[in-house]
């Protein structure tokens, strides 16, 4: 499934200019292929490509908009083994983890294929005997979609299946890390009969990104900008978006705390740490980002902690028995390092890891510092990478105040015995996404949303669908 074109209105095609881009394998640095190098000319003609079809897709019936995205679902499950192979090949993830985010990807088709029935407006009683009123729901027009590396097949099912499922039709630039995924799915979208222009796919280097992005947001037969990464890139996401108002869903960064209260349960609570911290090398949005331990339990919970995390294996993703892959090239390994000095240089204790791993230049350790506080860089950003800050507090009050002391929102932690605790914390923490003594709170049925600088809008869920679609007023009137 390494494919090496782009897929726009029902063809795979080079760039205009003929110019491609190396795709790396993160792990060992050797190159995958080559793919387009696209610029304004091509996303340009694949935004007129998704209009065109939008005029015919949008009139579908959405059981017929079903019965495309369920065939979609069961070719993603029935390639799941080769698409997981092709995501670690080029994401470095532990084949198991990349199985785990295929069946994830595809949950999300099937959940669409599924609300594109469910879509209903309302009836609403007229203050006038001679007037009646509906309002209905219509798809929004062409989607552009920008998508990142670190979960390559989900993120892009999470937008473009709902986008679909609406009756819209998408440009979706994947991220150059990993456009492979994108494609893949491309291929199996054709085979599962969605039709030409409906789903478009325009691959770049990260040189072009900025120009392909910017066409995206201004062009004024895009209705809608669906982006998920960095809050500086989506802010000025926003900014051009502005131009042409343009309905937009953000789902940007996180800095989550992981509370640990003195009645929890400590042994949940270091087993969920290292899945919500460990999980894809660090390298996720919602993984916990700032461990915040209350005086009780602290000693504890590092030791337990520190023993886990010396169990984990640094690897290759494609080798069995491999914890931890690569991160996804040298930049985000500057990135842990510089957090981990900079902490180091104020105070902070090594307690395991702390460099970079002898696997390979894009690998670090697994890393455990203890005694951190408010004004290093690890508290302040988020560090997208396997390195687990660990603060001690006092009371809930004050981890209240920390948790909240962050520009950000997107997911947040804590684990507590005491209900009344679970239910006064679960309200006051500023997150879109709260996990009571629970570390993996996405699912397809439920909401992924942030709040302050984490996003705009929601994905998944029944609330989706409703990012794609606008609602109009119909009025009949002079009924006697």
């Amino acid at each position: 499934m390494f494919l090496d074109k782009a897929y726009v209105n029902g063809k795979w095609i080079g760039s205009q200019s003929g110019a491609t881009f190396p795709v790396l394998n993160p792990a060992n640095g050797s190159e995958l292929g080559q793919v387009p190098d696209m610029g304004v000319a091509d996303v340009t003609d694949a935004i007129l490509a998704a209009h065109k079809a939008f005029q015919t897709w949008s009139t579908t019936t959405a059981k017929e908009r079903s019965i495309k995205l369920r065939k979609w679902f069961e070719l993603i499950v029935k390639n799941q083994d080769e698409l997981a192979r092709l995501v670690t090949a080029e994401n470095g993830k532990p084949l198991a983890d990349a199985k785990g985010e295929i069946a994830y990807g595809a949950g999300f088709v099937e959940w669409f294929a599924e609300e594109a029935r469910r879509v209903y407006g309302d009836f609403i009683p007229s203050p006038v005997a001679t007037k009646r009123y509906i309002a209905i729901k219509q798809p929004l027009g062409v989607a552009g979609m920008i998508t990142p590396w670190n979960f390559p097949i989900a993120m892009i099912t999470r937008k473009a299946a709902p986008a679909i499922a609406a009756g819209c039709t998408v440009v979706l630039k994947p991220a150059e890390d990993t456009p492979y995924s994108a494609l893949a799915l491309c291929k199996l979208a054709e085979e599962a009969g969605i039709p030409e222009g409906v789903l478009n796919v325009v691959t770049c280097s990260r040189g072009n990104c900025a120009e392909v992005g910017r066409v995206l947001c201004e062009h004024p037969l895009v209705s809608k900008i669906s982006f998920t990464g960095s809050t500086a890139v989506g802010k000025i996401l926003l900014k051009q978006a502005s131009s042409t108002v343009k309905k937009v869903s953000m789902e940007l960064g996180g800095h989550a705390p992981f509370i640990v209260f003195d009645s929890a349960d400590v042994d949940l609570a270091v087993t969920a740490a290292i899945a919500s911290k460990f999980r894809c090398s660090g390298q996720t949005c919602v993984c916990a980002n700032r461990i915040l331990l209350q005086e009780g339990v602290h000693d504890r919970f590092v030791q337990a902690f520190s023993k886990e995390v010396a169990r984990l294996r640094v690897g290759d993703g494609a080798v069995e028995g491999t914890t931890q892959g690569p991160l996804i090239n040298e930049s985000a390994v500057k990135k842990v390092e510089n957090q981990v000095q900079d902490a180091v240089s104020k105070g902070a204790t090594v307690v395991t890891g702390g460099k970079r791993h002898s696997a390979g230049p894009n690998f670090f350790e697994p890393t455990i510092l203890s005694g951190v506080t408010a004004d290093m860089l690890c508290i302040k950003e988020e560090t997208f990478g396997p390195m687990a800050p660990i603060s001690k507090f006092k009371t809930e009050e004050e981890v209240i105040a920390i948790a909240n002391c962050s520009a950000v929102g997107l997911a947040g932690y804590f684990y507590s015995s005491d209900v009344t605790q679970c239910w006064r914390v679960a309200e006051k923490l500023q997150v879109g996404m709260v996990g009571i003594n629970e570390c993996f709170v996405a699912a397809v049925e439920a909401p992924f949303c942030g709040v302050k600088e984490s996003g705009i809008g929601c994905e998944s869920s029944k609330y989706g669908i409703e990012e794609y679609m606008q609602i109009k007023n119909i009025c009949f009137g002079n009924i006697r």
